[in-house]
């Protein structure tokens, strides 16, 4: 599948050319945070090598998975005021490499090349759309169409699908990690992915899950069929 990989597609080759050439390279060790809640906002990433987690943790210390970006793909936070700051952690779940860009050489290309500023416009309005739809599946269909629903977006995301339909998801994840995608706890996790495995819709093993129905899947979380750039991880 894969057809969501790199989210950078919004922009065309001369206007990530525009972008590259005032981004300054950083390099973060698995593990490695980018940043941090707190810290001052303002600025682009362009991930060119690896895979980056942002991650929200409450004051009871409970952490949820908001995204997970991968080669391709730009995120970050811009606010309309200086003081902003993150609100979010960017983790990386593997040795990255980025490009980073400020906000005020952003803003500077964006007031010189109008082009540009569109796509950025469509890229900020589908990266809304997609915190929404995650909003909603959680809201209206619970932790198992959450769960259901995150599953969808992980064989978009990071997906092989052999010949007869069933999709690899590539990206290894535990079950602890799964559950924080949806504010559920392991053992709940658990349990609604052996519930899935006894009917047939899906296997895995050391982390790798085997989709082999995800139609059901789809049935679960009302699927509205939304575009692959919406429906990712």
């Amino acid at each position: 599948m894969n057809e969501t990989i790199g989210n950078a597609h919004f922009f065309s080759p001369a206007q990530l050319h525009l972008l590259t050439n005032v981004m300054t390279t950083q390099r973060v060790k698995s593990g490695g945070l980018l940043f941090q809640d707190g810290d001052v906002a303002g600025k682009l990433y362009y991930l060119l090598k690896g895979r980056v987690k942002t991650t929200k943790t409450t004051p009871e210390g409970k952490t949820f998975i908001l995204n997970i970006y991968t080669t391709g793909d730009i995120f970050g936070q811009f606010e309309a005021y200086p003081s902003a700051t993150c609100a979010y952690d960017g983790e990386a779940m593997e040795d990255s490499e980025l490009g980073v860009i400020l906000q005020k050489d952003l803003d500077l290309l964006l007031w010189q090349h109008t082009e540009l500023a569109l796509s950025f416009m469509k890229w900020m309005a589908t990266m809304q759309r997609i915190t929404e739809t995650k909003v909603r599946d959680l809201i209206l269909y619970g932790k198992s169409g959450a769960l259901c629903s995150s599953l969808i977006r992980l064989c978009h995301s990071f997906g092989t699908e052999n010949t007869v339909g069933e999709i690899t998801i590539d990206q290894k994840l535990t079950n602890s990690e799964l559950a924080e995608m949806i504010g559920a706890t392991r053992e709940s996790v658990n349990r609604m992915l052996n519930d899935l495995k006894q009917k047939g819709v899906l296997d895995f093993e050391h982390g790798i899950i085997l989709v082999k129905d995800i139609n059901y899947l789809q049935e679960v979380c009302h699927c509205e069929n939304c575009s692959y750039q919406v429906c990712r991880i």
